[in-house]
């Protein structure tokens, strides 16, 4: 297998534009694709920029149904044609189909790369786009492109593949999928459903009962959640059900709206805690999987201050050129965020100076993290054979 890293990237990508100013925005593309450009990540030597092409019809009826890629099609002549499209959160654009099937080419291709060995890691920042559902568009998402990826790699013959969402909202898209599919196991760590969309993602979801439980592993995290309470939760929990299931692939959802400028959500990370995530899912790739990872992009609504910088750092992790945290963010950059209008006060250094410190999680301790953590490792653990009681489990 080679140790090389393929980037999946296109100017075409930024045509997913959700018409217009929606959060969403494809400007957080391309500032990140030019912030690792300026930095000097994307010239690292194992790291090469593939092109992808538009997933055909053979791929998306993986996962979607036909009726819904041909409402797809007609939605810009025929807003009205349902399956939650016209939505506030699902705008109809022109070239949206088009722009869909073109990032889900672009997750199917960094699965196959990692598949034929020809990459160790691949990254497409574009995709991730977690809420699609098999027959409709929910929260900004068109396709499931990780679903279909996911579902290529299956119908090569892996017998297992997890999936492991970062992103501040719930997975649900890829989880409906393979809620019934033993050999995929989805694991999300997230806000609250209480407290954000889509109000699904407790830790009671695991798995359909009649064919796949242990599938589904649901981390629901308090409001204000900051670094250390995600990295104490984190570590408390996705390893252990990770080294459990043994996959021969981890395909990451690495949406960075858990950000505590974000939006549209209420947790509490810095571009740091972020950045320690995303090393942590690489060193698990290499420890459980010959270091077989596929990563994706997803949420993240801070457009300046954190998507470029937190995406910057996880191609630098996947090319082994991880960034020092105080490198100064290039002025050419700045000043290109200020030429483009955009509000927001660009950021001067790749680092928030967030603590990312934290205690491991044991069963005495009392707090709102810890009481998340206790409710998924009673949910989900006895399904892997591990303790959810015991702290080396």
């Amino acid at each position: 297998m080679s140790d090389s890293v393929a980037v999946v990237w296109d100017d075409a990508l930024l045509g997913y534009t959700m018409g217009g100013d929606h959060p969403l925005h494809p400007v957080r593309l391309d500032l990140t694709m030019r912030l690792a450009d300026s930095l000097g990540v994307l010239a690292t030597d194992r790291l090469r920029v593939l092109r992808p092409t538009p997933a055909d019809v053979d791929l998306l009826t993986r996962v979607h149904d036909p009726a819904y890629l041909d409402a797809v099609k007609r939605a810009p002549a025929d807003p009205g044609v349902g399956h939650g499209l016209g939505t506030t959160d699902n705008p109809v654009f022109d070239g949206m189909y088009d722009a869909a099937a073109l990032i889900t080419g672009g997750s199917v291709l960094a699965a196959q790369e990692v598949h034929a060995g020809r990459a160790q890691h691949a990254v497409n920042i574009s995709g991730g786009l977690h809420h699609a559902m098999r027959d409709r568009a929910s929260g900004f998402c068109v396709f499931n492109d990780a679903a279909v990826a996911i579902q290529w790699l299956l119908d090569q013959g892996h017998q297992r593949i997890a999936y492991v969402d970062l992103d501040v909202h719930h997975g649900d898209g890829v989880q409906a999928v393979f809620y019934g599919d033993p050999r995929v196991l989805t694991v999300s760590i997230h806000q609250t459903p209480l407290t954000l969309f889509p109000g699904t993602g407790f830790p009671e979801e695991t798995g359909d009962p009649d064919t796949a439980l242990g599938s589904a592993v649901n981390l629901a995290l308090p409001n204000g959640t900051d670094d250390s309470g995600w990295l104490r939760a984190f570590h408390a929990v996705v390893p252990s059900v990770l080294k459990a299931f043994r996959p021969e692939i981890l395909v990451t959802q690495c949406g960075c709206d858990a950000h505590h400028e974000d939006p549209l959500a209420d947790l509490a990370l810095t571009i740091d805690g972020q950045r320690a995530g995303y090393r942590a899912v690489h060193e698990l790739a290499h420890e459980i999987c010959d270091g077989r990872w596929i990563a994706l992009g997803g949420g993240g609504y801070g457009l300046v201050r954190c998507v470029p910088r937190a995406w910057t750092h996880l191609i630098a992790e996947a090319a082994d050129a991880r960034l020092d945290p105080a490198t100064e963010i290039p002025e050419s950059w700045r000043e290109d965020v200020v030429r483009r209008g955009l509000r927001a006060r660009p950021p001067t250094h790749m680092t928030e100076g967030g603590y990312t410190g934290f205690a491991h999680w044991d069963p005495f301790t009392e707090s709102r993290v810890d009481r998340a953590i206790s409710r998924t490792r009673t949910a989900a653990f006895p399904y892997f054979g591990l303790d959810p009681d015991d702290p080396r489990d």
